[in-house]
C-alpha cells in the first residue's frame, strides 16, 4: 500500500493539473470502491473550481469551490494519472479508457484526471471543508512527520513507558501519520535500533534522535518519487525509484550496507507485517 512518501508524489504530480481548474465533468463509472461513493459525486464535482490540493497522512485532499472536499485514498491498487496536460509536463494524447477506471476527472483545462483501481481497495468521499479534520478516516490521526508538531518531545512523551515493540509504535497512526512498514524499517536502519525493542525501554535521546532520520528518510524517499514494488505509479504513469535505494527492506539475506559491518540482512515477522534489520547493527 502506498506510503506518505508516494502519496506526497502524487499529489504534486496533480497540484499543476487540478489546482486553480474547473472540473469541466466528472464520471463516476461504479457505486463504490471500499466503500459506497457519497450521493450524487458526479453532480458535485461537475463544475467545481479545485483550490489547494493537500495530504493528510495518506490521503489527497481537493479543496473545491463549494465548500467541500474530496478525500482520496488509493488503497492497495489505486492510480491517479495525469494525461493531456496543456503545459507539456504529462503524456499529450489521453490513453484508451481501460476497465478499471472507475472515476474519471475531466478538467477545463483539458487535462484528464483518472482513478484506476483494479482491487477496489481505495476510496473517495466528499465532506465539509471545514472541520475537514473530524472527519472518521481523519479525526484520530497524529502529527504530520514533515510537519512543526511532530518534534522531539511529542516523540518521546508519545512512547514513554509503552511496552509495545518500537516497529509497532511507529506505525500506530495516532502517534505520527503516514508511517508504513517500508520506511519505518528504513529509519529505524538509519537510527540503530532493533525493530523488536520495547518502545519504553529505549533511551530519551535514541527516541529523539529518531525525528530527524524520519524525516530524512521520507525526504529521500519523496526526492526520489517514491517506492514502486507492485502497483505504485506516480501521476505521469512513471515508476519512483527509492526502492533502488532500501538499506534493509526487501533484502534479507543480502550484506548489511553500513561501513565496517559484517552483518546480513535479517527478517522477522511482526504483527503479520515482515520487518527487515541488521542483527549486528540494530540493537
Amino acid at each position: 500500500m502506498p506510503e506518505l512518501p508516494e502519496v506526497e508524489t502524487v499529489r504534486r504530480g496533480l497540484a499543476p493539473a487540478m489546482e486553480g481548474q474547473v472540473i469541466a465533468r466528472a464520471e463516476v463509472n461504479r457505486p463504490d470502491l471500499r466503500w459506497p461513493f457519497p450521493e450524487r459525486m458526479a453532480e458535485r464535482l461537475t463544475g467545481q473550481r479545485v483550490g489547494l490540493l493537500r495530504r493528510r497522512s495518506k490521503y489527497i485532499l481537493a479543496d473545491l469551490a463549494s465548500g467541500e472536499t474530496l478525500l482520496v485514498h488509493l488503497g492497495m491498487s489505486g492510480r491517479m494519472l495525469v494525461s493531456g496536460d496543456p503545459l507539456g509536463q504529462f503524456q499529450h494524447n489521453h490513453p484508451a479508457p481501460e476497465k478499471h477506471d472507475h472515476v474519471v476527472l475531466h478538467m477545463g483545462n483539458g487535462a484528464r484526471i483518472t482513478f484506476n483501481d483494479p482491487r477496489r481497495f481505495g476510496a473517495m468521499d466528499l465532506l465539509p471543508t471545514a472541520g475537514a479534520e473530524t472527519h472518521k478516516l481523519l479525526a484520530s490521526l497524529g502529527p504530520e512527520p514533515l510537519g512543526n508538531d511532530f518534534h522531539e518531545a511529542h516523540l518521546v512523551a508519545a512512547l514513554k513507558g509503552r511496552n509495545t515493540p518500537i516497529k509497532s509504535a511507529l506505525l500506530d497512526q495516532r502517534i505520527v501519520a503516514g508511517l508504513g512498514n517500508i520506511y519505518v524499517c528504513e529509519a529505524l536502519y538509519r537510527a540503530g535500533i532493533h525493530p523488536a525493542r520495547k518502545a519504553g525501554r529505549i533511551s530519551t535521546t535514541r527516541i529523539a534522535g529518531l525525528v530527524p532520520i524520519i524525516r530524512e528518510v521520507l525526504a529521500d524517499a519523496i526526492t526520489a518519487g517514491g517506492s514502486s514494488l507492485k502497483d505504485f505509479r506516480q501521476a505521469d504513469g512513471e515508476l519512483g525509484y527509492f526502492q533502488h535505494s532500501f538499506d534493509v527492506y526487501g533484502r534479507e539475506g543480502q550484506p548489511c550496507r553500513r561501513p565496517g559491518c559484517d552483518g546480513a540482512i535479517g527478517r522477522i515477522v511482526q504483527s503479520g507485517r515482515s520487518s527487515f534489520y541488521c542483527p549486528r547493527c540494530q540493537r
